[in-house]
C-alpha cells in the first residue's frame, strides 16, 4: 500500500536509493557484521551519491530537501537489515547540532565534509555510571585560557571507532546540573583522546560501539557548540528528531520481519500442510499485521508533524516506546513461527530478534519515555 505522506519525487528517490543499497551495501552486510565495523569507503560513496545530509542546507553541500528523504534512507537501510550503516546517527542525529548551533566556521570545517562523507560524526552522552540521567554526567570541560581541558569517560558510543568528530556532552560548571552542561567538539586525533574497546554486543553487530576516554584532552574554546551552559537545552531540542528516527527504523524492521515470516509460513509444512494454514499462525500474523498498520499510521502522522515543524515531544515519546516495544514483540513472535530454524543464525529472523533488544534502551529508555508523557499530562505533582 502506497503511503500518502510521500510524493512522486520521494518515490523516485526511494527507487534510486534502493538500487544503491542492493548493489553496494547488501552484498557486504554479513562481512561487515562479522568484522564488527563498517568500512569508511561506504560512507564516502554515500556522500558522493548525495545520500548524506539530504535535509541539510545547500550552502554546506546538502540537498535542502525535507526530512522525508532522510526517512526514506532510514527505512530502506532498516528493511535491508543494513544496521551496520549508521546513517541516521551521522546525518539525522549529529549533523543537526552542527547545522543549528554551529558557527559558519564550524560548519565549513565539520558539517560540509560530513555531508560529503569525508568525516564521520558521533555524539558522546552516556557514561559508565550515567545513562538516562544526563544532568549527572561526570565528564568535565574546564576552561583554561583559550582552551577547554576535557577529562572523563564515555561508553556505548555508536560510531565510536570510526568517528572523526565527537560531540561531547560535558560539564563546564561541575557545581550545576542542567545549567552546567555544554557541548564540545573533539576531533578524533586530539592528544589526550583515546578510543577504548569496540564493544561486543548481542545485536547490531556491524555497528562499531565504543568506550571513549579523555585525559587532559585540550580543545580550542572555538570548538564549543553554542553558548556555555546551554548543552542540556540543545540536547532536549534535538531529541525529538532522534526518537522519531528510532520510530522510523523500528517500523521498517517490523515490516521486514513480517514479510519474511509470511513467506516462510506459506512454504514450511508440518502435519502435511503449510503452517500458514493453521489457525494459530493465521491469528498471530493477523494480529501483528494489524499492530504494524496502526504503528505505521502513527509514525507517518509524526513524520508529517515533524516536517511541518510542530512540537511533538509527547507524541514522539509515545511513538518511540510503542514502536520499539512492538518491534521486540514482532521479532519474538516471528521467531517462534519459524520454530527451531528461527534459532539458527542462518535465518535472518534470529538477527531481528537480537537487533530489536536495544531499541527500547537507547535514545532514552522506554521507561523514561513514559516519565516524559506523564509529566506532559500534568501527573508529576
Amino acid at each position: 500500500m502506497r503511503r500518502e505522506i510521500f510524493a512522486a519525487d520521494h518515490d523516485a528517490f526511494r527507487d534510486q536509493f534502493r538500487r544503491f543499497v542492493t548493489a553496494e551495501i547488501e552484498p557486504h552486510i554479513a562481512e561487515w557484521n562479522a568484522a564488527g565495523i563498517t568500512p569508511r569507503s561506504i560512507w564516502k560513496r554515500m556522500g558522493e551519491e548525495g545520500y548524506l545530509g539530504c535535509n541539510m542546507p545547500e550552502q554546506w553541500g546538502g540537498a535542502g530537501a525535507d526530512f522525508l528523504f532522510d526517512a526514506i534512507i532510514m527505512e530502506e537501510l532498516a528493511y535491508a537489515r543494513a544496521h551496520c550503516v549508521q546513517a541516521s546517527l551521522n546525518t539525522d542525529i549529529c549533523m543537526p547540532y552542527l547545522e543549528t548551533y554551529g558557527t559558519d566556521a564550524q560548519k565549513a570545517r565539520f558539517l560540509a565534509p560530513a555531508i560529503a562523507g569525508d568525516i564521520l560524526l558521533a555524539i558522546a552522552m552516556t557514561e559508565p555510571s550515567t545513562g538516562s540521567d544526563l544532568a549527572n554526567v561526570q565528564t568535565k570541560a574546564v576552561r583554561d585560557g583559550d582552551e577547554y581541558v576535557v577529562n572523563g569517560a564515555k561508553t556505548f558510543i555508536s560510531n565510536g571507532q570510526n568517528a572523526d568528530l565527537i560531540i561531547v556532552v560535558a560539564k563546564t560548571d561541575p557545581t550545576a546540573r542542567h545549567a552546567g552542561m555544554s557541548l564540545v567538539l573533539v576531533e578524533g586525533d586530539r592528544p589526550g583522546f583515546e578510543r577504548g574497546r569496540n564493544l561486543d554486543k548481542i545485536g547490531l553487530k556491524g555497528q562499531d560501539t565504543s568506550e571513549l576516554f579523555f585525559n587532559d584532552c585540550r580543545v580550542p574554546a572555538s570548538n564549543r557548540l553554542g553558548d556555555e551552559g546551554q548543552g542540556f537545552k540543545m540536547l532536549m531540542e534535538k531529541l525529538q528528531q532522534e526518537r522519531l528516527c528510532i520510530c522510523v527504523g523500528s517500523m521498517a524492521s517490523i515490516r521486514r520481519s513480517l514479510d519474511d515470516t509470511l513467506a516462510y509460513v506459506k512454504q514450511r509444512k508440518a502435519f502435511g500442510q503449510p503452517i500458514g494454514q493453521f489457525q494459530n499462525t493465521q491469528f498471530k500474523l493477523a494480529e501483528l499485521e494489524t499492530h504494524y498498520e496502526v504503528g505505521q499510521a502513527f509514525t507517518d502522522k509524526l513524520l508529517t508533524a515533524h516536517v511541518r515543524g510542530d512540537d511533538i515531544v509527547t507524541e514522539v515519546s509515545m511513538g518511540k516506546y510503542w514502536t520499539t516495544d512492538l518491534q521486540k514483540r514482532v521479532a519474538s513472535e516471528c521467531l517462534q513461527l519459524h520454530g527451531g530454524y528461527g534459532f539458527m543464525e542462518e535465518y535472518p529472523i534470529s538477527a531481528d530478534y537480537c537487533d530489536s533488544a536495544v531499541q527500547t534502551i537507547y535514545a532514552g529508555t522506554n521507561e523514561i519515555m513514559k516519565v516524559i508523557i506523564a509529566k506532559r499530562l500534568g501527573l508529576d505533582g
